[in-house]
């Protein structure tokens, strides 16, 4: 598939006219490999097809990824149950109604990966569990380091969206388990003391709260391994205008389900936790 993006669909229209010819990156920038565009007076000609002069107006005017197959244009968003999109920061991050998955004000979802990954480590031969996949870039980071990934999605639209994204490809080699489900049921399904690592990166607490329970956080102490960890992402909303610390009760809740030395992590703005 050859993608393009508001920025791309602007250069390549600023260059209509100008030159026959531009080289430029058409896949969201997973590599540097740079491949050739014809432009006609009223089209772009791209490995995949051709775009209209008025499609990629279009384009540039919409913050979200677009990409070309087999010769026609499609975006990359789903309005089925909500409105999805895949929105062309690098690496692309999902927005659901509006609300994105990532960080991405402060930081990219790369590094705001490697926050929440960097807070538990998860090292050669490790079962890790993480329950909320979105993009996979927790489970592909943590595949990365050595660990035997099992991940859970439980939007199919989500789910979906992956399978365009350029970044996400790993997910579907065979290597990372992905299992279609809501985490609150599927985790009841697992052994006790099966993995070694668990993040835990849910839904904000309006849209997921059964995911912030002492029910949940039960589940999870049974099927971490003594000595395990736990690297729970909780974001602070309402903390800035309503003094609110969601934390704090995810601390707590935690805490009464056996976990131990729990702390927050400032910079993943989540906590970690150990089954002693």
């Amino acid at each position: 598939m050859n993608y393009l993006t508001p920025s791309l669909a602007e250069e390549i229209l600023k260059a209509m006219g100008k030159k026959e010819v531009i080289e430029v990156n058409l896949n969201l920038y997973k590599d540097n490999k740079k491949e050739k565009v014809f432009l006609k007076e009223d089209k772009a000609i791209f490995p995949e097809g051709e775009v209209e002069k008025e499609i990629l107006k279009k384009i540039a005017k919409d913050n979200c990824v677009y990409f070309i197959k087999e010769g026609r244009v499609y975006k990359a968003a789903i309005a089925k149950d909500g409105y999805y999109k895949l929105v062309p920061t690098i690496p692309p991050t999902i927005e659901i109604n509006g609300i994105r998955m990532h960080r991405t004000k402060e930081l990219n979802p790369y590094e705001d990966t490697l926050n929440k990954i960097n807070s538990v480590g998860v090292r050669k031969g490790e079962k890790v569990l993480d329950t909320c996949m979105g993009l996979g870039y927790t489970a592909i980071e943590a595949y990365k380091r050595g660990g035997e990934v099992v991940t859970i999605e439980k939007n199919p639209n989500v789910l979906e969206l992956a399978k365009i994204n350029p970044y996400s490809e790993e997910l579907f080699k065979g290597d990372i388990k992905v299992i279609l489900g809501d985490a609150f049921d599927v985790v009841k399904k697992f052994s006790d003391e099966e993995f070694n690592v668990i993040i835990h990166d849910p839904p904000r607490f309006s849209l997921a709260g059964h995911l912030y329970s002492e029910e949940f956080y039960r589940e999870l102490f049974r099927i971490l391994k003594s000595g395990g960890r736990l690297f729970h992402y909780v974001g602070n909303p309402g903390k800035k205008y309503r003094g609110k610390d969601l934390q704090k009760g995810v601390m707590e809740r935690l805490r009464k389900v056996g976990f131990t030395k729990i702390k927050r992590v400032k910079e993943a703005l989540g906590v970690i936790a150990e089954k002693p």
